[in-house]
């Protein structure tokens, strides 16, 4: 079991400051030499489906953390940080086991504003779920002396830590190169849509983001809210929308940062305050953040902006001595340093003997995004991993599939199948046409690659939104006299790819009369571009069938991990022949008799060509089996498989579509 230095424990789609945070500590951890794992918890006042947050996606995929499996395995760490303490306001389905010598409960919302103290969660409810799935020994960190006193309030006995748990930022990833200033100032605010975190009065807002030639004001994410309390659009204001740029390009724009919010909300901290400061502009804030942010801040009421923002603009050995107070506020009490300093005090020492990993810094922007539809995960997974920077794939699955992409740090989607739903055919049809067609709404993405069989729904889907591409992942090796019903299917789509078969000569299905326009790459397999093979202790994989070899332990083993992989059973489907085969395991091979695709002609063909055994049923499986004991029998296999090897399809497929993305760009320009 691996021993982690920190778990941070959360909902991973948070938008904002939650996710926002993680990533701060999760790259500070990092660059410190720290170990870091992610354990993703459902909040159940999240209910909308949705992604894991991209920035959370960016961090597993850089390296800079692993994803705890949901499989009940425990997670072992020297601290653990429990962030949004919303997510215990209800019974969580499944309780992580996690092992930790340290839990702290950070406390980034409060639990209630001005008007309610506990609007958003009983403090002493949530507490007590925590204290009796987490242990008594938990930590109540708040992030704020605003959260603190709310805590205070409603617990009066709870005991907190002296200092707060603060938020980190690292100065250098917002410094942005400085416009010179120019004759109308421009103020501006992001952070994602929320009612509470505008003024509730219009005549407030227009006071703090003013109708007037004299300014500039833009918004990004949120300022349709603005509008429709004014009831209108001032001509003055740039509305973005919530993603379309990001917040430090938006920044950089800026002369200054104004943030002003519902008199009844109590904002934790300010992260976006922090971000402003950081990039080097000045903020304009309510009185009540001067206790976190002390001169580094500009105070006023909405009444005051347009006046401190007149004087301060004319005046730049002023401005310039904001922004630089700021920063050195910012990096003397926010910076990475400060929180490898506190988990330094947990006992968690950084690494000197280890070279820290920090990834090449690029600008944030809005990913242009992919939807990989159905349960063909593995080869999905080796897809996406090889697309080109600025494509990002969502994988759309059922539950079966959730669990592998989730493993593997990829933006995930929920699309039950109909007996997940309960749900006869036509009903389903139904569901799946609405929920694709809202995903596409939601993501906006360039192509749609749809794994395996085109339903209705799926076909409804396409030619309702028909702004995508809609490509087909088309299975070959069809059993003979089968499938041929899906062949008219191939018309609904823009483009058809064809992964390779290695028994493609033993296939006798439909699809051998029907590539006419259909692009075919070699086998796709998540294997990894080089796989070693290593002896060592004497090891069995089952995939799909139970058997069991004298002398030999039976393990797990994902793509990656097929090098110790000694002997193995499994059926004959797609991803294990091409994967086992592709990874030179000797292996015996049992064709499901109930598969769609012809398992039996790929498990004959193995043996036919000398580089696998062939069992025609699960009974005489354990006889082919026993031959495998013999190390003769393996090296055989082994040097006909290196003989045989073919090619990994999947940097071929992923540039298929990301030219097919291409041609999406082309039509909308034409």
């Amino acid at each position: 079991m691996t021993l982690y230095d920190v778990a941070i424990l959360s909902d991973l789609r948070y938008p904002g400051g939650n996710s926002a945070s993680i990533v701060a500590e999760v790259r500070a951890q990092a660059a410190a030499g720290l170990s870091t794992v992610l354990i993703h918890v459902p909040s159940p006042h999240l209910r909308h489906a949705r992604p894991f947050q991209s920035r959370i996606v960016a961090c597993l995929r850089d390296g800079l953390a692993d994803l705890a499996h949901d499989d009940g395995t425990e997670v072992a760490a020297r601290v653990l940080l429990i962030r949004q303490p919303r997510i215990f306001t209800e019974e969580p389905a499944v309780v992580p086991a996690v092992r930790a010598g340290h839990t702290f409960v950070v406390l980034n919302q409060p639990p209630g504003d001005e008007r309610q103290d506990q609007r958003y969660y009983v403090f002493d409810e949530v507490r007590e779920r925590i204290t009796r799935l987490f242990g008594d020994d938990v930590v109540w960190a708040p992030i704020s002396s605003q959260v603190r006193e709310n805590v205070h309030r409603v617990a009066p006995r709870t005991t907190l830590p002296d200092t707060d748990w603060h938020e980190i930022i690292d100065i250098d990833d917002w410094a942005v190169a400085r416009r010179p200033p120019g004759d109308i100032p421009v103020i501006g605010r992001h952070g994602r849509p929320d009612e509470v975190k505008w003024p509730r009065e219009p005549g407030e807002l227009l006071q703090a983001y003013p109708d007037s030639a004299e300014v500039k004001v833009r918004i990004l994410g949120g300022g349709d809210i603005g509008v429709r309390r004014l009831g209108r659009q001032p001509d003055n204001w740039d509305v973005v929308e919530f993603g379309a740029e990001s917040p430090r390009d938006f920044l950089a724009g800026l002369d200054f940062f104004v943030y002003f919010h519902d008199p009844d909300w109590k904002e934790a901290f300010g992260r976006t305050i922090l971000e402003a400061m950081a990039s080097g502009v000045p903020v304009i804030v309510g009185p009540h953040f001067r206790a976190i942010f002390g001169d580094a801040a500009l105070y006023t009421d909405p009444a005051g902006v347009r006046d401190l923002v007149a004087r301060l603009h004319a005046d730049r050995p002023a401005y310039e001595a904001q922004v630089e107070r700021a920063r050195r506020y910012v990096t003397d009490q926010f910076g990475s340093a400060s929180h490898i300093g506190r988990l330094a005090s947990l006992g968690v020492m950084p690494k000197a003997d280890r070279r820290p990993f920090r990834p090449p810094l690029r600008p944030e922007r809005t990913s242009r995004r992919v939807l990989l539809v159905g349960d063909d995960v593995a080869r999905f997974r080796a897809i996406a991993r090889r697309l080109p920077s600025g494509l990002e794939a969502v994988v759309v699955a059922g539950s079966a599939g959730l669990a592998d992409a989730h493993a593997a740090g990829l933006l995930t989607e929920y699309l039950p199948g109909a007996t997940e739903l309960g749900a006869p055919p036509a009903r389903w049809d139904g569901f799946v046409r609405t929920r694709l067609g809202h995903l596409v709404e939601l993501y906006r993405p360039r192509a749609v690659l749809v794994g395996g069989l085109p339903h209705d729904g799926i076909v409804e889907a396409a030619a309702e939104n028909p702004r995508p591409r809609w490509l087909w992942l088309r299975p070959a090796m069809w059993r003979r006299g089968t499938g041929g019903e899906w062949a008219g299917r191939g018309a609904a789509f823009d483009g058809i790819l064809e992964p390779g078969e290695f028994a493609a000569t033993g296939d006798e299905g439909w699809t051998t009369t029907a590539r006419s326009g259909v692009s075919t790459v070699d086998p796709i397999t998540d294997l990894p571009d080089r796989l070693a093979r290593r002896e060592g202790d004497h090891t069995l994989l089952c995939r799909g069938v139970e058997a069991a070899l004298p002398g030999f332990r039976t393990i797990e083993a994902a793509a990656a991990d097929l090098g110790e992989v000694t002997v193995a059973v499994s059926r004959a489907d797609y991803t294990n022949f091409h994967e086992l085969l592709g990874a030179r395991v000797p292996t015996v091979f049992v064709p499901d008799p109930d598969a769609c695709d012809d398992e039996l002609a790929r498990a004959r063909f193995a043996a036919a060509a000398g580089v696998a055994l062939c069992a025609t049923d699960d009974e005489s499986a354990g006889t082919e089996l026993a031959k495998l004991a013999d190390p003769a029998v393996r090296n055989a296999l082994i040097r006909r498989c290196a003989e045989l090897s073919f090619g990994n399809g999947a940097e071929d497929a992923a540039t298929w579509l990301a030219g097919q993305c291409r041609e999406v760009n082309r039509a909308a320009n034409s």
